[in-house]
């Protein structure tokens, strides 16, 4: 079967000595592409992930993904974060760029790599807003903005306080499963703005967690297959417990 084509573009910058190569992708994601050019996209995504240094930029057109929470109402979206997890792309876009939706997308596979995002306004008669970054070749330790949740300082009596004060059966009243998720979340998440600081993750010159070696990430890639397996009902529960 050919595979079905798609509306990117992949250059590799080659390193100067003592440098490795960066490989850059240029992407656009019509609203109406279908499975199988997704599919294609991300087995591409995935080949250039394997690289030590990938910066991924373009319009995925997926309004609906909810970057803070890793979430995304619809499947195609969910397809699309699933892909970004199992490849450990990080999206360091935190604006909206087209009316108040976040389409346009800065990835990369290694902490430090993009620097200096920032949305400058529209060109000509574009509605989305430009964005400028700097690839930093010389990755910087110390000025990584990337940031994760400090569980070990989290106030979680507070977090169990703020949640049950919510009225909750007024709240999801006559709410469908998507709202009453969407109203949820919304609740956690403001809960877990006052009760879970955050802090800077340190940067370090290799992709991913430094704990996460070759058979690890193989390991994490395989429960996470069986998961999304249990979902559509193709594995038993007990075969998906016995990959945990």
């Amino acid at each position: 079967m050919d595979e079905e084509p798609t509306k990117s573009l992949w250059v590799r910058i080659k390193g100067s000595a003592g440098a490795g190569d960066i490989i850059v992708g240029v992407c656009y994601r019509p609203p109406d592409q279908g499975d199988r050019a997704d599919e294609a996209l991300y087995r591409q995504i995935g080949a250039a992930s394997r690289s030590q240094a990938l910066v991924l930029m373009g319009d995925f057109n997926h309004p609906d993904i909810c970057w803070r929470g890793n979430a995304a109402e619809h499947k195609q979206s969910r397809k699309f974060l699933e892909c970004t997890d199992d490849n450990f792309l990080l999206q360091v876009i935190e604006e909206p760029t087209r009316r108040g939706a976040m389409l346009d997308l800065v990835l990369t596979n290694k902490e430090g790599l993009v620097g200096d995002v920032k949305l400058k306004g529209s060109l000509g008669c574009s509605d989305h807003e430009m964005v400028e970054f700097r690839i930093l070749r010389a990755v910087r330790r110390a000025h990584s903005k990337l940031a994760t949740l400090d569980f070990r300082r989290a106030d979680f009596g507070l977090f169990r306080d703020l949640l049950g004060r919510i009225p909750w059966g007024k709240a999801l009243e006559g709410r469908g499963a998507q709202d009453s998720w969407l109203i949820f979340k919304g609740h956690l998440l403001q809960a877990q703005e006052q009760c879970i600081p955050a802090k800077r993750k340190s940067s370090k010159n290799t992709k991913g967690p430094a704990c996460m070696d070759k058979e690890l990430l193989g390991k994490v890639k395989h429960k996470k297959k069986a998961f999304r397996g249990w979902k559509k009902s193709q594995v038993t529960w007990e075969e998906y417990r016995e990959t945990v």
